[in-house]
């Protein structure tokens, strides 16, 4: 998603995507644990998102 989009989105909309980032983030790490990962380029772009989402969700409440 582009941060762009990011920006217009209300904090209750930006916390719900924070949500399935984290939960994304979880499984894809289970799956580097168990070998079962093929892109591992993935755990990276997912973390970059979800700094990108706080980041956005933390200038909205200031």
């Amino acid at each position: 998603m582009d941060v762009k989009e990011l920006r217009e989105q209300d904090i209750s909309q930006l916390n719900e995507k924070l949500m399935t980032l984290l939960k994304e983030h979880f499984e894809l790490r289970m799956q580097h644990k168990t070998a079962q990962l093929g892109d591992s380029s993935k755990l990276g772009k997912t973390k970059r998102s979800i700094a990108q989402v706080k980041t956005i969700i933390k200038e909205k409440q200031a």
